[in-house]
């Protein structure tokens, strides 16, 4: 933890932080971090956002943070807080990737990059987890991306035992493995599209899995450390609040491979703070809206992402002053 040579308004956009997990909410680190290097907290829901006579605004309130259980976020009175006049937004609500979320990152653009929003809510926008990975295809592995049932059923039989998942889900939602002889494909993909608008992701399964889904951080482009979340017996997932159990992980050659290739998009794209998934030697996700695993990340290693993350924030901030 440093100090910052300037305090600065920070203001963050996210779910109500009433209800956070103090000991794994990556937002709630980032907020304490902030507060150690003397800048000004001010919270407030997406919702809370409005665009009038050219002004962004947002009904929002002062806010203090403690890691104490219970009593974790102080607020203060509503006001209308003008976001020229902040020198940081952090966007941090959680996904579902709708247009809702959609709106959020076209409101933001009116004060970035003046006022710097973490992420650019551009490429936020233009980053959805599941698609932007498709300008990576060859770390990735096997991915088909199709609202036609034919293309699904060309692709099991090629390769067998597939994952089955919504294009814009979340948290391990609607993920399902599905093995040669599982007879649910066809039931499953007409259920998909009363659900969805949107087409499926169908992707060959990793038996490595099993081992773990790791969970890298990158800061600016750099990897700044990982976790290894492994899947509960019976349990295709390994989203933590599905069961999956943290482990401490190593950053592999291949890891460090697959951060160099994404590093140079990453930072030229105002991506600071990115998690991506890894299982085995292929690329799975990009997380852009609101990574996670900050926490268990310094737990295991004695670290500090979030002062890595603050740390590359003013840095860009003393560029654009520049």
């Amino acid at each position: 933890m440093s100090a910052s040579p300037t305090a600065l308004a920070v203001a963050i956009q996210m779910d109500p932080i009433e209800g956070v997990d103090i000991d794994a909410d990556s937002t709630f680190a980032l907020a304490l971090e902030a507060q150690a290097r003397g800048h000004a907290l001010w919270h407030y829901l997406p919702q809370d956002l409005s665009f009038h006579h050219g002004r962004l605004t947002a009904r929002a309130r002062r806010l203090e943070v403690r890691r104490q259980s219970g009593a974790h976020a102080g607020l203060g009175d509503f006001q209308t807080l003008d976001l020229a006049g902040v020198d940081v937004v952090l966007m941090r609500q959680d996904p579902p990737f709708d247009m809702a979320y959609i709106t959020a990152t076209h409101l933001l653009e009116h004060v970035h990059p003046t006022t710097l929003v973490v992420n650019d809510p551009a490429s936020v926008r233009n980053a959805p987890e599941k698609l932007f990975v498709t300008h990576f295809a060859e770390l990735m592995p096997p991915t088909l991306i199709t609202s036609d049932r034919h293309e699904a059923v060309a692709f099991r039989a090629e390769h067998g035992d597939i994952i089955v998942k919504p294009l814009f889900g979340n948290g391990g939602a609607g993920v399902f493995h599905l093995t040669p002889e599982d007879e649910n494909l066809n039931a499953l993909l007409e259920l998909f599209t009363q659900l969805y608008r949107e087409p499926i992701i169908v992707q060959r399964y990793l038996p490595e899995v099993r081992q773990g889904d790791k969970r890298i951080i990158l800061v600016d482009g750099e990897a700044a450390g990982a976790i290894n979340r492994v899947p509960p017996k019976g349990e295709a997932r390994s989203n933590m609040h599905v069961g999956g159990r943290a482990e401490k992980a190593e950053l592999t050659p291949r890891d460090l491979e697959i951060c160099r290739a994404l590093g140079p998009t990453l930072r030229e794209q105002g991506l600071i703070f990115v998690g991506i998934d890894v299982i085995g030697d292929y690329l799975t996700e990009i997380n852009v809206t609101s990574p996670t695993g900050i926490q268990e990340i310094d737990r295991f290693d004695g670290a500090n992402l979030s002062a890595l993350i603050w740390d590359a924030i003013e840095k860009r901030i003393e560029r654009v002053m520049e």
